[in-house]
């Protein structure tokens, strides 16, 4: 195992893990333990630093995963420049990074978060990597790869709806049967706008789902999901009357630009957590 130390004043585990982008993580007694497709590495606070500790092999890996390359403070700069509640968030959410995951694994993983909260989502997704996943270990520690979309195209609705994905079985049977034929190699390739329409078109994938795998799977800052949470932001912080989550997104993302996919989880976690 190699362990890499990077600078942790906008870097927190903690808060970059349970911002409900990822759930493919474990909390330790003095870490995180963090699953991502095939590979896995532990995460520590150390002082003003954060040790990441990993086979030597996926250390780049989880280098570009947690973002480390990206100036988070200049983000969180133009963050606490907008002032009132979008300041406040930033502060409060410094600690935030959006993570650079598999695309694959996130149309999948988002698929299940359809009117679903984080516990939930954690164990359908932790299910469908123990069903269909490889086995794998870290250190002594066993654990299961994400499934790709070949592994998961031979099995049919019934075997999702037995694993407790409900309605959402149907979308998985049926989007990994595409994914197989397509892959998402063509995905990354398309502007974000063409992007987003092709999501669209996958069984089950609507506007938040489809905003939520720009932002987290293909790292296309600009998506701005909306969600409760994000409404009520809207209504609360913002003084907004409008209903349409689509017409919200749109009035955030006209404001943010760029640099709205980071506002979002700053929002989103602070008024979760009950910090906003």
């Amino acid at each position: 195992m190699i362990e890499t130390v990077v600078g942790g004043a906008f870097f927190r585990p903690e808060d970059t893990l349970c911002c409900g982008q990822t759930f493919r993580w474990t909390a330790e007694e003095c870490g995180w333990l963090v699953f991502s497709a095939d590979k896995a590495c532990f995460l520590q606070t150390s002082g003003e630093d954060v040790r990441i500790c990993t086979r030597e092999e996926d250390v780049p890996y989880f280098l570009r995963y947690f973002d480390c390359a990206r100036d988070y403070a200049a983000i969180a700069g133009r963050a606490q420049a907008c002032g009132g509640a979008v300041a406040k968030a930033a502060e409060s959410g410094r600690g935030i990074r959006i993570l650079n995951q598999d695309p694959e694994e996130m149309i999948f993983t988002f698929l299940l978060s359809q009117n679903n909260n984080i516990p939930r989502i954690r164990g359908m997704v932790e299910r469908l990597c123990a069903a269909l996943g490889k086995r794998c270990f870290f250190g002594e520690r066993e654990y299961f790869s994400f499934p790709k979309a070949p592994a998961l195209a031979r099995e049919n609705e019934d075997f999702y709806r037995a694993l407790g994905f409900g309605y959402r079985a149907a979308f998985v049977a049926q989007t990994a049967r595409r994914l197989a034929e397509e892959g998402t190699e063509g995905l990354a390739a398309l502007e974000t706008p063409a992007l987003r329409e092709k999501l669209l078109t996958y069984p089950g994938i609507g506007p938040k789902v489809a905003d939520c795998i720009l932002l987290f799977g293909f790292h296309r800052t600009g998506a701005f999901p909306v969600d409760t949470w994000l409404e009520k932001v809207y209504r609360e912080d913002f003084g907004g009357r409008e209903r349409d989550r689509q017409k919200i997104s749109a009035y955030f993302s006209k404001i943010f630009g760029e640099y709205g996919g980071y506002i979002q989880q700053y929002l989103f976690y602070a008024k979760k957590e009950g910090r906003l």
